[in-house]
């Protein structure tokens, strides 16, 4: 029996997260383990991720695991991901992903009273926020899901704005105030979607047991998705949004760059093509954004 030694960070929804594909590979005849690694996203707390720069905060350790071979996969939120991976890296598996979209907890957005104060650590939530809403007050709010709840239960926050796969996949679905349509909030790319990533030249049995995992419509989603963020040259935390829906063969990418002030409208476009084409599509949609004068809006982010 192949063993598999499977990374994750320490959160309760990294583990969640990990211990489903743990108990995924075991029901395919594969034995597990699990080796908690804390990243430089755990360790820094205190001020907003989109100031603290730099790419691979949730994945930077985990990756140096699997080059030392420490382990065997890691197991990530895609979103985390930087679109360029370590030499020797490959993303070795894209499960079926769970809801993409945002989820409000504490109130409906047409219900928040004015001036009413709404938590996220997302440049992209709340540049989009801004646009909808901008008689909200947007404040900072980090830490784990249950953190952010306490937060907001504890009267920090009137609402607060979470990735609705997070909550729907630790049970906390019922919190839900409302789902956003991606036409008012638009993903992260890769939102929703896990992340298993292993040696690309790795052992045979670890590469088999990542296969057994695959979903192909996930996969070609999120190849359109970060095809557009590459080309844009985002990371996780700049005000991109992408989503990816298949539909037999056929794919349908909606992609955004928002203003951070919300006094801009943000920059829309769509794109529709093969599956087989996602990658292509990604690109061709941010060509569309920038010829659309997303470039200016992402300078003035970058330059920041």
């Amino acid at each position: 029996m192949t063993h598999i030694t499977i990374g994750s960070r320490g959160s309760q929804l990294a583990l969640w997260q990990s211990r489903w594909v743990a108990a995924e590979l075991e029901r395919r005849g594969f034995s597990t383990s699990l080796e908690i690694i804390k990243t430089t996203g755990d360790r820094i707390t205190g001020v907003p991720l989109s100031q603290v720069g730099g790419k691979g905060l949730f994945t930077k350790e985990l990756e140096e695991a699997l080059l030392a071979g420490s382990i065997d996969i890691a197991v990530h939120s895609l979103k985390d991901m930087p679109t360029e991976l370590p030499e020797g890296l490959t993303l070795a598996a894209t499960p079926v992903r769970e809801d993409p979209r945002d989820a409000l907890i504490g109130g409906a957005l047409a219900q928040l009273p004015r001036g009413a104060r709404v938590g996220t650590s997302s440049l992209r939530r709340s540049a989009q926020l801004r646009h909808a809403r901008p008689d909200l007050v947007i404040e900072s709010v980090r830490g784990n899901l249950d953190t952010r709840l306490r937060k907001l239960d504890d009267g920090q926050y009137d609402a607060i704005l979470l990735a609705a796969a997070g909550l729907r996949r630790l049970g906390w679905a019922d919190r839900i105030a409302e789902l956003l349509p991606i036409e008012i909030m638009c993903p992260a790319a890769g939102q929703g979607a896990l992340a298993i990533e292993a040696l690309a030249h790795g052992s045979p049995g670890s590469l088999a047991a990542c296969r057994a995992l695959e979903d192909a419509a996930t996969r070609a989603a999120i190849t359109a998705e970060r095809a557009t963020l590459a080309e844009l040259g985002g990371g996780c935390q700049v005000p991109i949004g992408a989503y990816a829906s298949v539909d037999g063969d056929t794919l349908q990418l909606r992609a955004l760059v928002a203003d951070p002030t919300g006094r801009l409208a943000p920059v829309v476009c769509s794109a529709q093509g093969s599956a087989d084409e996602a990658e292509a599509l990604g690109r061709q949609a941010a060509e569309q954004l920038l010829a659309s004068g997303a470039g200016e809006i992402l300078e003035a982010v970058y330059g920041s």
